[in-house]
């Protein structure tokens, strides 16, 4: 039951709720909500605003509502698959939502049909975003730069940074893309003032391996070795230009809040809701 709830005070300031998998049941976890917040819930003026995020938290963020139906207002990122009655608001990708578009609908056999969500048209209480949610706006970057202006400021530029992410159900990649990456990143070095280059946790060990064998060698190239602190935000906040696989949503989605220019490898790659977040990119 992890997760985290969060209420506005009156003075508009945070206070973040965790709840943990001690918590016995849907009771305690109200109760603990309310204790923290040191509200009487029923009995404030106007309602508490409960914003959960992820699957974890679906269970206990309806519950909280059914309980206290006209004095909470529950929002919910991600889509709950089901029920969204169940939510005041609703915060979801637009690709979530592919399955129910004519060219979704067409590869899906008729007989799995009914076990494929969503299985409503959005309403008026869900919204749609383009990429996914992420905390990268522009006073966490401006914090990151802050944070990272020793290790990367320095640097000669244009600073590029390359995000490999790993082949992934809907968006399967070999080698071959790996093999591709490297050459297409040795014939743009000689414009570069410096390369920056991280593995994400689903990265595989041989495509890892590839990558450092032809290019861990070359003075403009900075190979992130997965200690922490995690170099992420900073490469956000200092980056000139992005290449991101194509199997990355989120890095995708965080790359292009942030305005720079982003080169995408792989997308021919994938199919389905991926193929279909990588064609609202380009529009």
């Amino acid at each position: 039951m992890d997760g985290f709830f969060k209420r506005v005070q009156d003075n508009n300031e945070w206070i973040s709720i965790e709840f943990q998998q001690k918590d016995s049941s849907m009771l305690d976890v109200y109760k603990k909500f309310a204790y923290r917040s040191k509200v009487d819930i029923h009995h404030k003026d106007g309602p508490l605003l409960v914003v959960a995020s992820g699957r974890d938290t679906i269970s206990v963020a309806s519950h909280i509502k059914q309980l206290a139906p006209e004095n909470v207002f529950v929002v919910q990122i991600q889509h709950p698959r089901s029920g969204l009655k169940r939510f005041d608001l609703v915060i979801t990708p637009r690709h979530d939502y592919y399955p129910l578009t004519p060219h979704g609908q067409k590869q899906i056999p008729w007989f799995f049909r009914r076990w494929i969500t969503p299985r409503e048209r959005p309403d008026r209480h869900v919204v749609l975003t383009v990429g996914a949610l992420h905390q990268a706006d522009s006073a966490v970057l401006r914090s990151a730069a802050s944070a990272w202006h020793t290790e990367l400021a320095s640097l000669p530029r244009p600073l590029l940074v390359v995000n490999i992410g790993g082949p992934a159900r809907s968006c399967q990649y070999g080698m071959d893309l790996v093999k591709q990456l490297s050459v297409l990143l040795q014939n743009v070095l000689w414009s570069c003032g410096s390369l920056m280059i991280s593995f994400s946790r689903r990265t595989p060990e041989k495509v890892s391996k590839i990558v450092l064998r032809e290019l861990g060698g070359h003075s403009k190239v900075y190979i992130w070795n997965g200690e922490e602190p995690n170099p992420h935000m900073g490469h956000l906040a200092w980056a000139d230009a992005f290449v991101i696989t194509a199997d990355s949503v989120s890095m995708l989605s965080e790359a292009s809040s942030t305005g720079k220019l982003v080169y995408t490898i792989g997308a021919e790659h994938c199919k389905w809701k991926f193929a279909d977040f990588h064609k609202s990119l380009l529009e």
